[in-house]
């Protein structure tokens, strides 16, 4: 069966061997992405050297856009998941990345760079690109892209997968947002909220999704939920906003606001957009405690319980 693998190991590097990287020239990535032929990716670590890192997966548009310290700074072709195997949309943290991977499951399918993002087996890996959705799962990229992807990310690296254009979603389970939020005129000061750290021990980055429409926030870490609570969110959501954390130093937290449409990457966000995000005061401390450089704070006015489109199944072992 290993030989097997071999084989199709060898097949999927000859698949993706029309692959080539573009040359960016003057242009924005951001301009360029949806430009890309089926097999091409644009690579420019140089844009932003340092600083935590952000994928973004967009399955109506079949692009991936890496994005550091908030500066795009690569985008590439994918082939998501097909009909009846759908690739599911949600905040992912990686949580396990191998060079050389098989999948149990499909014949020891050959599985390079392998990152995985749920202990079910949806991963980011190199692959077979025919120009449109058609993995169990996975999400398959150009081999040269997935060796650059593989060396930029690390484990507890924030990926997010979105169906709609533009637009960050969140995928939770149903129970995540079961509890009715306050009335508006409710102030969630000392408001109910969870609160478990000891779910996922460890160092990783931690990551908050806030649903609008579910007025929820959850904390997760590891891929693991380790934190709810009610929230409200003042103003236009613009289809949905995504922050990240940038730097913390003695005068505070410093955020970039991520753009994934149009000429611009991202900007710096001033101490008062905090004030458009109501939630419990002991909640919001509790949060600050896990939160480093690197962690992300994706806004969806989506609701949680509809965010995983995807079916359950199994792809890659936990092995």
């Amino acid at each position: 069966m290993r030989y097997a693998g071999l084989i199709l190991w060898a097949l999927a590097l000859s698949d993706a061997a029309a692959a080539q990287q573009v040359d960016l020239g003057s242009r924005p990535i951001l301009t360029i992405a949806p430009t890309l032929k089926n097999g091409e990716y644009v690579w420019a670590p140089e844009l932003s050297t340092e600083g935590p890192a952000l994928a973004i997966v967009n399955l109506e548009t079949q692009r991936l856009i890496l994005f550091r310290n908030g500066v795009p700074i690569a985008a590439s072709t994918v082939s998501s998941g097909k009909t009846g195997h759908e690739t599911p949309t949600g905040v992912f943290t990686i949580l396990q990345k191998r060079e050389e991977h098989y999948s149990k499951t499909y014949n020891n399918a050959p599985m390079p760079n392998m990152q995985r993002l749920t202990w079910k087996g949806i991963a980011l890996h190199a692959g077979n690109l025919p120009g449109y959705p058609a993995s169990h799962g996975c999400i398959r990229l150009p081999t040269k892209f997935s060796s650059l992807l593989f060396g930029a990310t690390s484990l507890g690296m924030t990926v997010v997968i979105t169906s709609l254009p533009a637009t960050p979603a969140a995928a939770a389970a149903p129970d995540l947002a079961t509890e009715r939020a306050p009335a508006p005129s409710q102030p969630l000061v000392n408001a109910a909220y969870e609160w478990r750290p000891e779910r996922a021990k460890g160092d990783a980055i931690a990551s908050v999704v806030v649903s609008a429409a579910d007025q929820r926030a959850i904390v997760l870490r590891d891929g693991v939920v380790i934190g709810s609570a009610p929230a409200r969110v003042k103003g236009d959501l613009q289809g949905g906003l995504a922050y990240v954390l940038r730097s913390w130093d003695e005068t505070g937290q410093h955020w970039l606001k991520l753009q994934f449409s149009g000429p611009g990457g991202s900007m710096e966000v001033a101490k008062s957009e905090g004030e458009r995000f109501e939630t419990p005061t002991m909640f919001r401390h509790a949060v600050a405690t896990v939160l480093r450089p690197g962690s992300v704070v994706v806004v969806t006015p989506q609701s949680l319980k509809a965010g995983d489109t995807g079916k359950a199944q199994t792809v890659i072992e936990n092995d």
